[in-house]
């Protein structure tokens, strides 16, 4: 008789190396922290030998000294390891060498680039900071290291490799705007302050000015080193295209819409309720003026960046327009009505409801536009309304609609309640709940507005949707890629349901990358022509698709 010996079953992935490298590289990053603190410390007591003699900080020395020795030569230790094994393509490619490097390079980044511009706006005020100065240096040592590594021929990450450009240029556009944003203003109230005959006390004018020029100054640098010299605008991953909508479109476009918005509103009450000093009602232009201006610098050159990207990016950044003055608008109605409901209640305290709906006027007035400009509500765009941003969109107005309203009508179920019960502190029902009735009424009518766009899309879908013949009742498709992509590419190729069952195939242990399986060409390709109740797609591995109309089945009775 033959021995028959049995074979093991073949091994499936194993998590040891991912559970591996999350914990070297994560120690490898807290002590990297630790030791960079260490020697921060201790250069600060060189750089500032007088106050060390004049002191005897012996925890803080001790602390600085463990810290240097010890974590020191252990970050080292690791690094080393580290670093002889990246001669690994599954290490060198794998998700957390590609994190450990963002990470720190980030953190070193945003902790030398304000440790030295805190450095600089203290040597403008006549103080000296070695400890920043200290910090500053050691770090940008760090950050330098790190960027080294991130760009060796060899051992350099293949993963998340722009993450740090675009957290760079981010981080340096945030600092960089809000620097010159206080800059100008300073400028701008010495001149308007000069006019209407104020006098200010304290620090010289310009003391303020140099000081906030120093950080926009070293921001517009790291934004320039990241998105020129690192080429991050010429980035198009989904994380430098987010990046761009949110930051330079969005928020840009916040801050200009405020400033123009208190612009109007100062003007208003200049014209008609002039009822304070001069001084008092321009004290806000100045910074309106800044923030207009330089917020509308930034979001036209990131408009223009935008409409050299994808459709998708482009018309993202249009909705983003698009919902920010939409809320503008609907801010400046709510307090409209909340003005109007003001004027028409008796208040205990005398109050002039003439501020509040100057307020409301000048959102709108600047809002309104912008809207009807950007979001074209009478142009016909049939081709838009099947589109992801725009379900996005919808889906994220209704969303906050929902949310808005659920706490304003709580709010006036609390007031009127709280009425009912005899609290006469708060004064009449109507000054108690003006404020949330014109939240409510503005949510309410932007709701009901999109809610109309969302019932005219599905119109939309709906009439072009019999125009597309439909040979396929159902479809079963077995992949092993992208099954969301591929489930829509037979949605829009025939119409037909989609059922995903997922192939049972190990993937192999050194890949970081699934295989994504074939294109919508493909499948749109291999689907042309087939018609049938129910058709089996086999999609995957590669290209490969495999078309299979089945004709019905029926259950056999098992033993």
């Amino acid at each position: 008789m033959t021995a028959v010996t049995a074979q093991p079953a073949p091994a499936g992935p194993s998590a040891q190396p991912t559970v591996r490298r999350l914990i070297v590289y994560t120690l490898l990053f807290l002590l990297v922290v630790v030791a960079a603190i260490g020697l921060s410390g201790l250069l600060g007591r060189v750089l500032d030998v007088r106050e060390v003699l004049a002191r005897s900080d012996t925890s803080g020395m001790a602390r600085s000294l463990a810290f240097t020795l010890v974590g020191g030569p252990f970050a080292a230790l690791l690094w080393r390891v580290v670093w002889r094994r990246l001669d690994e393509d599954a290490e060198r490619s794998s998700l957390a060498w590609g994190l450990y490097l963002a990470g720190v390079s980030a953190v070193s980044l945003l902790t030398f680039a304000t440790a030295l511009i805190t450095t600089a706006t203290s040597l403008i005020d006549g103080r000296w900071l070695p400890q920043q100065l200290s910090t500053g240096l050691v770090w940008l040592g760090v950050w330098l290291w790190h960027r080294w590594m991130s760009r060796h021929a060899t051992k350099s990450p293949s993963r998340l490799t722009t993450l740090p450009t675009v957290i760079g240029h981010v981080y340096g556009l945030v600092i960089g705007v809000g620097g010159a944003v206080t800059t100008l203003t300073v400028l701008l109230d010495e001149a308007i302050t000069g006019v209407a005959g104020a006098v200010t006390l304290g620090d010289p004018w310009w003391m303020p000015a140099l000081t906030s020029l120093a950080w926009a100054i070293g921001g517009a640098a790291i934004w320039w080193w990241h998105w020129v010299r690192d080429d991050g605008r010429r980035l198009s991953t989904g994380l430098a295209d987010v990046a761009l909508i949110v930051v330079g479109i969005l928020g840009a476009g916040i801050v200009a819409l405020g400033g123009v918005g208190t612009i109007v509103f100062v003007a208003l009450r200049l014209g008609f309720g002039r009822t304070d000093p001069i001084a008092q009602l321009v004290d806000p232009l100045d910074a309106a003026i800044a923030a207009a201006s330089i917020g509308a610098l930034v979001w036209s050159y990131h408009r223009g960046i935008a409409r050299a990207r994808s459709d998708a990016v482009r018309y993202a950044a249009r909705l983003v327009t698009a919902g920010v003055s939409m809320a503008a608008t609907a801010t400046g109605i709510g307090v409209i009505v909340n003005a109007t409901l003001a004027a028409l209640a008796p208040t205990l305290v005398e109050s002039d409801p003439r501020t509040l709906l100057f307020g409301g006027i000048s959102s709108f007035v600047v809002g309104a536009p912008l809207w009807w400009i950007v979001w074209r509500p009478t142009a016909d765009e049939p081709g838009r309304a099947g589109s992801t941003g725009r379900r996005v969109y919808l889906i994220a107005v209704f969303g906050l609609s929902a949310i808005v309203a659920l706490i304003t009508l709580l709010v006036i179920g609390f007031r009127l309640f709280e009425f009912l019960l005899g609290d006469v502190s708060g004064g009449s029902l109507v000054d108690r709940v003006r404020a949330p009735t014109g939240l409510l009424v503005a949510t309410l009518l932007v709701a009901g507005y999109h809610f109309g766009v969302w019932r005219r899309d599905r119109a939309t879908l709906a009439a072009i949707a019999p125009a597309r013949e439909r040979t396929i009742g159902r479809v079963l498709l077995v992949t092993g890629g992208d099954a969301d992509a591929q489930s829509r590419a037979i949605d829009e190729a025939t119409g037909a349901a989609v059922t995903v069952w997922m192939r049972a195939e190990p993937e192999s242990a050194d890949s970081d990358a699934a295989d994504p399986g074939p294109g919508a060409e493909q499948l749109a390709r291999a689907l042309n022509g087939v018609t049938g109740t129910t058709v089996l797609v086999l999609a995957g591995p590669g290209e490969r698709v495999e078309v299979v109309p089945l004709l019905g089945g029926r259950r056999l009775r098992g033993r």
